[in-house]
């Protein structure tokens, strides 16, 4: 009998296994950062005030520096006696803005409560024009919401406003008691002068990028609110300070803010003169302003270092959105100028700070420092 033929056998096709080690990395980070994320949730408050202490903080720390470095003769001003007066300057200037706006936010739901029983009727008759029973419709839905509800319960949290103030000062009050000694436990807690220099130029360029993004916000949020308060009051609103003093404080969360004090003003004419005409052209205007300073004018001000990724700032705004509400929003900007410029520190996070930056992400810090001093 012939032999059968033998075929080689194929050797099975093993799967490659996992890395136990890289399995478990992987486990403790998505632990971590789910821990992470409920401190962050349920800690809110406490947390938010305690960023918005360090910003205000470090707005005011290089200010200080340069008074205790002036002399007048053989007299200078000491640090605890510059700390002291930003103190009080801080503390004043925030309890008196925190009074401002409770009082226009006071103004604006009780002017809304009048309101109420109008906008309804305003509102459904934008859509008029598709027929009576879309009017209707609309007009039936929104009878339904409870209006009164919601402005009630947004004047309980704009209550708590001025709890959280509170809270905020007495943070920068013990911040300015330890930025004596920041340099000294830096220096102490690295172990390495030379990386705890370092690390002091990298904290010194968010508190320097972190300042500028501010104060270009303010002076172009400031003249944003004037010329809305300007308009509305040609038109003759009731509201035209409120709306400026709204549009000024909304304008600090990017894209978004400027969308919602635009449409907040053309309801508010729409509800009081219950004119379209008037309404589309307030409109157009307050659109065309908004569309300047906020386009042209903002970004030329904020210059290269402060160009961040328009979709970084969306997935920032809507991360912090919903971490800590409106508060998250209006930190969201200087939360990832932060992240920016720390991932440009490290080489493995550098990709994601290309990501983050709208052109390409400028040189380091240290290496930039490292640029001006030869130069000089």
């Amino acid at each position: 009998m012939p032999s059968p033929s033998l075929r080689p056998v194929e050797p099975r096709s093993e799967r490659p296994v996992a890395d136990p080690s890289r399995v478990q990395a992987v486990a403790l980070i998505i632990i971590a950062f789910a821990v992470v994320l409920f401190l962050l949730v349920q800690a809110r408050f406490m947390l938010i005030s305690l960023v918005t202490a360090i910003v205000l903080f470090s707005l005011t720390s290089d200010a200080i520096n340069f008074i205790g470095r002036q002399r007048i003769g053989p007299l200078h001003v000491p640090n605890w006696l510059a700390s002291i007066v930003a103190l009080v300057l801080i503390s004043t200037a925030l309890l008196l803005l925190t009074s401002i706006v409770l009082a226009q936010v006071n103004t604006v739901l009780t002017t809304t409560l009048a309101y109420t029983e109008r906008a309804p009727q305003a509102v459904a008759a934008l859509f008029a024009w598709l027929g009576p029973d879309a009017q209707l419709a609309v007009f039936d839905s929104l009878s339904n919401v409870n209006l009164s509800g919601y402005l009630r319960t947004m004047a309980g949290q704009a209550g708590g406003l001025m709890q959280a103030t509170v809270l905020v000062i007495l943070f920068v009050g013990f911040l300015f008691a330890e930025r004596v000694w920041f340099a000294t436990k830096l220096v102490n807690f690295v172990g390495d002068p030379v990386q705890a220099d370092r690390i002091s130029r990298i904290v010194g360029s968010i508190i320097r990028r972190v300042n500028r993004y501010l104060f270009v916000k303010t002076m172009v949020s400031l003249v944003t609110g004037a010329m809305v308060w300007f308009v509305a009051s040609l038109f003759g609103l009731e509201l035209a300070v409120a709306l400026g003093i709204i549009t000024f404080i909304l304008n600090y969360i990017p894209n978004i803010g400027s969308i919602v004090a635009t449409g907040l003003v053309a309801l508010v004419t729409y509800v009081q003169l219950s004119e379209p005409g008037p309404t589309f052209a307030i409109f157009l205007i307050v659109g065309a302003i908004q569309f300047i300073n906020g386009n042209v004018i903002d970004p030329m001000l904020m210059g290269r270092a402060l160009r961040l990724s328009s979709f970084g700032i969306i997935i920032s705004l809507a991360f912090w959105g919903a971490v800590w509400g409106i508060p998250g929003m209006f930190l969201s900007v200087p939360i990832m100028v932060g992240l920016m410029i720390v991932c440009s520190e490290i080489p493995a996070l550098r990709p994601i700070a290309i990501l983050l930056s709208r052109e390409g992400l400028p040189e380091p810090e240290t290496q930039g420092e490292a640029i001006r001093q030869a130069a000089e």
